[in-house]
């Protein structure tokens, strides 16, 4: 083949999807170089499709001592002259420059947004030789054949170069923080641990365990208070309803119960009597953020696994780019075609009928705007497969959200009774949905929210049948969840829609944080209380959220990738000089850390034995077997052991109710999970 145009795509899905789009009978040629696949499509010329799988292409240096700090020489490396991991991308990058050769047209067709206009233009520059100024970009918000089509006839006739000096900024800035930042505490504690662990520190990643430990401490030193609250049933008619008095709480019980003891058993009147109508407009289309926030509340998926799930409706061409900030939907966008394919589901039909027999269409739209993609909408496209129900969940709450966001407001009326006792104010709420509006279209993710009060009138008599006092305490504020410490991120500015739900992540895989409800590890302490004496800046939101708003500026042209990455150098000079200053007292610390993060991984409980030591699990160095032993083996003073069962996942499991030892739960994958009592000697043993 020659003269072709080469379209570069960054999945090997979009570039399926592309080739048939794009060929004219829709049944391109599939080959492979390398056991890298491609396509070739025929218009008016060939086109061929390859694909990358994501970056193929990252920053590093090219020194072979991997622990030495400070770093501030970088440069543009194949992703697998760094990381042992990606060994597959030398093909990748081989069977592209390969194609790259014959090529007349090249044409950018990844993902339009930073990571993927940074993928295309790295495999342009240093795979295809140069290309990168001369490419054309292709823009698509769906990978519907009409999409693609149009994106392709009508590709701009540049990368978009000012996205991607946002985005390498964006990583060259990262690596500076986080290979710096993570040398200066891995290389101290490997000295002394003689572990292999790495303990990494980034530029979002510091502010963000900042705000988990920050919230940690509150709980830890929250002093419950303790409050009185009066609860009044009150007699309308035939209705006993509950009455809510006019303070809140009372901070003295004696106080509250003398206001008890004094209306007990009097009657009241109905002083005022109001009715409110209220207009609750429709919510605006998802971006990924507010998508996130749904589906972990209906759901409880973490925002990571939406994330991925919305990716795969994507790359099947059955919802938009899910990774946008926007939550407006343009006009370009055909609403009633949309509609009209969704007259084919069984589940959306009625709504989208409905809706279609409206003269005008008109969204409601949220603050957030993106310049790359709009929100996210169903693409029209009816599911062929879909993977899980996971899946089918996440399509049916994007094609709900979709069509609520055109349903009119849903009118409401709240009614309001104030009743006077004996110079005592209660109220009386309720609330009456007049007109469901958009209500209706979002079901079963919404209910109309009825409280009917029965029909009462001013000057009315009420009757007090139970007035009681009940103590309360003040809590402690709730530990973040995956979901609202990504609100938190969004609302100090820091990291981006795409990469937050990752920082999150990594903090998992690091074990600086655990559980549903994030709480901060002993090695998350340590490591926050390590920068926050030696270098706080690095855990300042503050200077997190003013780098983002430098590197917006980029995108803008107001501001300078250069500029930018010699300022982070200037910051972190004095950071990594201190941390080296200090190498001694910080590995020691984060050492004993590590090793207490270690016992809590694998710690069990108490020795029965000893008394002293923790059962930990260990494997055996000669027949690579697990069994329970105690920590003080390790000083030569306890040599107790239990055998264990070698297959599934082992969690402490309480207390044996036969002999008081501690009880194990295996975990076996498919299985249901069964406790064990390690006492040899057991009398439950003895019966079975």
């Amino acid at each position: 083949m020659e003269n072709y145009t080469l379209v570069i795509t960054e999945k090997p899905d979009a570039a399926a999807r592309i080739a048939c789009a794009l060929d004219l009978m829709g049944k391109p040629r599939k080959s492979a170089d390398g056991g890298v696949p491609f396509y070739v499509a025929k218009r008016d010329k060939e086109i061929v499709i390859v694909p990358s799988l994501g970056h193929l292409y990252t920053v590093g240096n090219l020194e072979k001592e991997r622990n030495s700090y400070p770093v501030f020489e970088y440069t543009w490396v194949p992703l697998h002259v760094v990381d042992r991991n990606a060994k597959n991308t030398r093909a990748w990058l081989a069977t592209i420059s390969k194609l790259a050769k014959n090529a007349e047209v090249f044409v950018d067709a990844c993902d339009f947004d930073i990571e993927g206009s940074i993928v295309g233009y790295n495999i342009l520059k240093y795979a295809c030789k140069g290309k990168e100024n001369s490419a054309k970009r292709m823009k698509y918000s769906t990978l519907t054949k009409n999409d693609i089509e149009q994106a392709y006839l009508e590709a701009l006739p540049t990368l978009d170069f000012s996205l991607i000096e946002a985005g390498l900024t964006r990583h060259e800035v990262d690596w500076l923080y986080g290979v710096n930042l993570s040398r200066a505490l891995t290389a101290p504690a490997r000295k002394i641990s003689k572990t292999h662990t790495i303990i990494s520190v980034g530029r979002v990643q510091g502010p963000t365990l900042r705000f988990i430990i920050r919230r940690e401490k509150n709980i830890h030193s929250f002093v419950p208070t303790p409050y009185w609250t009066i609860k009044t049933i009150v007699r309308i008619g035939s209705s006993n309803l509950e009455a809510h008095y006019e303070r809140k709480t009372i901070d003295v019980k004696e106080e509250a119960e003398a206001v008890a003891e004094s209306l007990k058993g009097k009657s009241g009147r109905i002083v005022t009597l109001e009715n409110t109508i209220l207009e609750q407009a429709p919510p605006s289309p998802f971006d990924l953020s507010s998508l996130q926030n749904e589906a972990y509340k209906l759901f409880k998926y973490t925002p990571m696994k939406t994330s991925r799930i919305s990716q795969r409706l994507y790359l099947d061409a059955l919802i938009s780019y899910p990774r946008t900030s926007s939550q407006k939907l343009p006009p370009t966008i055909d609403y009633r075609a949309i509609l009209k394919q969704l007259l084919k589901s069984s589940e959306h039909s009625e709504c989208a009928a409905n809706l279609l027999a409206r003269s005008t269409l008109r969204a409601q739209e949220g603050r957030g705007e993106d310049l790359a993609h709009p929100a996210i909408y169903p693409s029209g496209n009816l599911p062929e497969r879909i993977h899980g129900n996971a899946e089918k969940k996440i399509w049916n709450l994007v094609v709900r959200r979709f069509i609520a966001s055109f349903g009119g407001q849903a009118t409401l009326r709240n009614t309001k009774a104030t009743i006077e006792v004996e110079g005592h104010s209660f109220y009386l709420n309720g609330m009456e949905t007049i007109d469901e509006g958009w209500m209706r279209y979002y079901r079963p993710y919404i209910h109309s929210f009825n409280k009917i009060l029965p029909v009462m009138n001013k000057d009315e008599v009420v009757k007090i049948r139970k007035i009681a006092v009940e103590e309360k305490c003040t809590r402690p504020p709730p530990r973040y969840n995956q979901n609202t410490i990504l609100k938190k991120m969004q609302k100090e500015g820091i990291g981006t829609k795409a990469t937050r739900a990752g920082i999150v992540q990594t903090l998992y895989n690091r074990k600086f944080i655990r559980g549903k409800d994030i709480e901060a590890t002993e090695l998350g302490f340590e490591v926050m209380d390590v920068l926050i004496t030696n270098c706080p800046t690095v855990t300042s939101p503050e200077l997190t959220r003013t780098l983002e708003e430098k590197m917006a500026m980029i995108q803008q042209r107001k501001a300078a990738r250069k500029d930018i990455v010699r300022e982070v150098i200037e910051i972190l000079k004095p950071i990594t000089e201190n941390l080296k200053n200090k190498e001694q007292t910080i590995g020691k610390n984060l050492s004993q850390a590590l090793t207490k993060a270690w016992l809590k991984d694998r710690g069990i409980g108490e020795c029965p034995i000893c008394k002293t030591g923790r059962l930990i699990v260990v494997r055996s160095k000669k027949t690579s077997k697990r069994f329970l032993g105690c920590t003080q083996y390790f000083e030569g003073n306890c040599k107790t052991s239990f055998s264990l069962p070698q297959k599934g996942l082992i969690k402490p499991s309480g207390t044996c109710g036969n002999c008081g030892w501690l009880r194990i739960r295996i975990l076996i994958k498919g299985k249901h999970p069964w406790d064990l009592c390690f006492n040899p000697r057991c009398p439950s043993k003895k019966r079975s």
